[in-house]
């Protein structure tokens, strides 16, 4: 008689994980653009997340982008295929790039060694590294220089050769870099899940 299988934990894991994942860039995101001014503060609310208080888009053009993007982020993750999220703002005038955000994408390899299952990790220890790295985010204000100017921002995605990347959506683009001479980085905190790792860094133009 055929007998239906229990769902194994490595399944359930990645699709958490994944969600988890998604849901950190969407706040991350949210938090750089307000902090950075790319748009007016008017244009966004407080919520409550993480155990404490960010600051989300009302504004209905920027949501329905973000979701887009991140729907197919979600893909991505599930498969495998995606390994850098880039955040770019950019002088709306000039088009010079003013800051990446960086966030490296990484899947951690179960132990070869299966005799031993290993502890799954506690979302409220996940949720108490995104709090640091939003927090972060947040101080940056204090080191990174002051934008004058209009700006406008764009999401790169890195992804493998074998991802299967909508063309109507997505095209290849100019990576958006910093000249190195003129570019300062910091290292952010990271954050990890049972499945993934997500180490965080931003680079600025410093003109001094």
């Amino acid at each position: 008689m055929a007998t239906s299988q229990a769902p194994t934990r490595q399944a359930i894991t990645l699709k958490g994980s994944c969600s988890l994942v998604t849901e950190f860039f969407k706040y991350a995101a949210n938090t750089i653009l307000f902090q950075r001014g790319v748009y007016p503060s008017d244009d966004f609310h407080m919520v409550k997340k993480y155990g404490q208080t960010v600051l989300v888009t009302q504004d209905l053009a920027l949501e329905n982008y973000l979701d887009r993007i991140l729907k197919q982020v979600n893909k991505w993750l599930l498969t495998g295929a995606v390994t850098q999220l880039v955040l770019v703002i950019i002088s709306k005038d000039s088009r010079t790039s003013l800051e990446r955000w960086v966030f490296d994408i990484n899947v951690i390899e179960p132990p070869s060694d299966t005799a031993e299952p290993s502890s799954q990790k506690p979302e409220s220890e996940i949720q108490a590294e995104i709090r640091s790295i939003l927090k972060q985010i947040v101080s940056t204000v204090t080191f990174l220089p002051i934008i004058d100017d209009p700006t406008v921002f764009n999401i790169l995605a890195y992804t493998k050769d074998s991802a299967d990347v909508p063309a109507d959506e997505w095209v290849d683009t100019d990576p958006l870099a910093i000249e190195a001479s003129k570019s300062q980085q910091v290292k952010l905190r990271n954050f990890s899940t049972d499945v993934h790792r997500i180490e965080a860094m931003v680079a600025y133009r410093y003109e001094g």
